[in-house]
């Protein structure tokens, strides 16, 4: 098992991989106590099944230059294959500013080929490498050194493996016509939208009940506090302030320390020091916010505008056409699609690119009237009216 501790030794595999049609990449990382990822290994396999065709990069070592590792990831005849690729591409992209193209996740690949939703690594290695993984390093501390031989063994598992279930996807897809579908749902992944967190929209994450725009401009100038800390001090937004008690403020709005220190839900730390100062500036900001540029909820579909006995059907059929195609129900369209739908939005994913030919069209019939549902056996099928 080779572990590549140099910058010369990762140019020289990479120098080899030049050569290849695909190279699978895995990480391990750490982010329970910090706000960006720590890299810690980074696991290369190119074609064949050689010891020194699969390799561990030891990231943690001082002064190695992943810069041949980039020059792979912007090589358009290398194909890049991960699974459950967006974390990996985080850490990369936030790293180099760079996205490996052309990309192949294999998860994604999966739900397009009938494996099911969010299928699992292990449970493609077991059914198309017909292997089973040691699941015992699965919570180990990537951090530490030396690594052990188990850790070694585990983490190339992730890369040796998915070369064959990449070839396995990859030509299921070019025979079935399906590869376009997969590179559609990849386009996200490469886009730097997808990764660069703008703190003044991070307060959309928070789930409020309230459309108080008072509030909500509240909510969104803590929010902002939180995450621009929580970025310069590289550590969990919640180690700076809770959701709940986050909320608690925009409702209470403390205008003072003695005022913050009451609140119930603030964690000891963000209750003096530069937490607190910067909880009570961030409340002083949202209060004078001019009543005009103070934010909007965006509301979903109107939960009084959906039919929901079209909202049933419409599922129904989104369970037909999944089973009829073999693609994961869930990659077609979102429980908030088919709300949205039957509430007359049209404006959705689900009838777009090749949903629409999956799933799209007939649901615009059925929403029309143009269609029905009946049940023949065990299957659901649709018929003009």
């Amino acid at each position: 098992m080779k572990t590549i501790t140099k910058s010369s030794e990762l140019k020289d595999f990479c120098d080899r991989a030049i050569n290849e049609k695909y190279i699978t990449i895995d990480t391990e990382f750490l982010r329970e106590r910090t706000y960006f990822s720590k890299l810690c290994l980074v696991q290369l396999a190119i074609p064949g099944d050689e010891d020194e065709n699969a390799v561990i990069v030891d990231t943690l070592v001082e002064n190695l230059d992943l810069a041949p590792l980039y020059r792979i990831f912007q090589d358009q005849d290398i194909v890049k294959v991960f699974h459950a690729a967006r974390q990996d591409l985080e850490i990369f992209y936030l790293d180099s500013g760079i996205f490996p193209y052309p990309l192949f996740d294999t998860q994604i690949a999966a739900m397009v080929c009938g494996f099911g939703d969010q299928v699992a690594y292990e449970t493609l290695v077991r059914q198309l490498a017909k292997q089973t993984l040691d699941k015992s390093s699965r919570f180990t501390d990537w951090s530490r050194r030396p690594l052990t031989d188990a850790q070694k063994k585990y983490a190339l598992a992730d890369v040796t493996h998915l070369r064959v279930i990449y070839e396995f996807l990859s030509e299921k897809l070019i025979k079935t016509g399906r590869l376009k579908w997969v590179e559609e749902e990849l386009e996200n992944l490469i886009s730097s939208e997808t990764y660069d967190v703008n703190p003044k929209n991070s307060w959309r994450r928070l789930k409020t009940k309230s459309n108080s725009r008072r509030f909500l401009g509240l909510v969104a100038s803590l929010a902002e506090f939180r995450e621009n800390f929580a970025q310069s001090k590289n550590i969990p937004r919640n180690r700076v302030i809770k959701d709940d008690a986050l909320l608690e403020l925009a409702s209470n709005k403390p205008t003072n320390l003695d005022e913050l220190s009451r609140s119930r839900l603030l964690l000891k730390e963000a209750r003096k020091g530069e937490i607190a100062l910067g909880l009570l500036a961030a409340i002083k900001k949202g209060l004078e916010v001019p009543d005009s540029e103070l934010p909007e909820k965006q509301l979903k579909s109107d939960k009084g505008n959906v039919n929901s006995a079209l909202a049933d059907l419409l599922r129904v059929l989104l369970k037909a056409c999944a089973e009829n195609t073999g693609v994961a129900s869930k990659l077609i369209a979102s429980a908030g699609d088919l709300d949205a739908l039957a509430a007359g939005d049209r404006n959705i994913g689900a009838l777009d690119g090749w949903r629409f030919e999956v799933f799209g069209e007939a649901a615009l019939e059925l929403c029309d009237g143009k269609i029905g549902l009946s049940v023949a056996g065990s299957k659901v099928k649709t018929f003009q009216l």
